[in-house]
């Protein structure tokens, strides 16, 4: 598998070509990447046949598309039969892709239809930074409308805590960053509060945006949303949130996916309002995404706009975010749990 193997190795799986045609293939996965070897047009036949099956560690098992083709969900098949999912968003000025880290997730969040699976295995390096290589080839193919013709961001916001799977998360950004090209400041990881990695991260070279999802201020509501509250508690997350920000110089921001009857109190948006003043950080709101394994449902949309008012009285910076793929399978596990229904 090419994606499975470094770079700087790949003239081993090709011990009898010049090193040109490492450089060129190179290329071909990382800079310019194609959907099929047989598109490698400067490769000689022979390379290109001995690739085959070999050029992907995925196939495509289900694509949807939703917001007038700016959206599109596809689940992968891993070589194990394991599942991962991604999303690439495509808006006026910017292509997003969010892609995932693990299959299943072991953080265990309430609302959340991946950690509901429960956690199976760690992505490979390879298999993450292919999700970003895939979707520019598949953006080279088939641009979205009205958006650039490339991936200009990548979330860590797909399945997984990234931080948890951290040296093949970082592996992957070093390929990102130094092979494909791509702008660690158009990186953005998610964690929900894993404090290790966050510390980790901190003393990296990359200043990759940082995002902490939080859901609430109030220890005992946290943990029941976000089991990890109970191991690493709010006040060391927002310590490490802090330190990012002072170190790197980068704003971080916290996530909030808004639940009816949950997270949505006016006590929770002060509380939040106050931690954002605090360490400098920008809010973003989703409301959230249901999923069926959950009763979970998002607040009006009058009490939405309670709750953000609320934010920017307090003195936060708020954005409401977008909900793409509402007539897709668009929250994170939704289409792995379709697929195994």
């Amino acid at each position: 598998m090419l994606y499975l193997t470094e770079p700087g190795r790949l003239g081993e799986l090709f011990p009898d070509e010049p090193k040109y045609r490492t450089d060129q293939l190179t290329e071909w996965l990382y800079t310019h990447p194609v959907l099929s070897a047989g598109s490698m047009t400067n490769l000689p036949l022979s390379m290109r046949e001995k690739i085959g099956s070999e050029h992907w560690p995925f196939s495509l098992d289900i694509e949807q598309s939703a917001d007038s083709g700016r959206t599109k969900k596809w689940l992968f098949r891993c070589t194990d039969g394991s599942p991962i999912e991604a999303v690439l968003m495509g808006y006026a000025t910017r292509t997003t892709l969010c892609i995932s880290s693990q299959v299943g997730c072991a953080m265990g969040c309430s609302f959340c239809a991946t950690g509901q699976f429960g956690f199976d295995r760690h992505l490979d390096a390879g298999e993450i930074v292919a999700q970003v290589a895939y979707a520019n080839a598949f953006l080279a193919e088939t641009p979205l409308p009205r958006s650039p013709e490339r991936v200009t961001n990548v979330v860590f916001m797909g399945m997984g805590e990234p931080l948890a799977n951290y040296g093949n998360t970082i592996e992957s950004i070093r390929r990102m960053t130094e092979t494909m090209g791509m702008s660690a400041r158009s990186i953005t990881v998610s964690t929900v509060g894993f404090v290790p990695g966050m510390r980790r991260l901190i003393e990296e070279p990359w200043p990759v945006n940082l995002a902490v999802s939080l859901h609430s201020t109030i220890p005992s509501e946290r943990s029941k949303l976000v089991p990890i509250n109970d191991r690493y508690p709010i006040a060391d997350v927002i310590d490490a949130a802090k330190d990012y920000y002072e170190t790197k110089g980068r704003r971080v921001s916290l996530e909030w996916t808004l639940i009816a009857g949950e997270n949505d109190s006016d006590e929770e948006a002060i509380g939040l309002a106050r931690v954002a003043r605090q360490i400098h950080a920008h809010v973003n709101v989703i409301p959230l995404n249901p999923t069926p394994l959950s009763n979970d449902v998002p607040p009006s949309h009058d009490h939405i706009r309670r709750f953000i008012g609320t934010l920017k009285r307090e003195g936060a910076n708020v954005t409401l975010r977008d909900t793409r793929g509402k007539d897709i399978d668009a929250a994170c596990g939704q289409l792995r749990l379709r697929s195994e229904a």
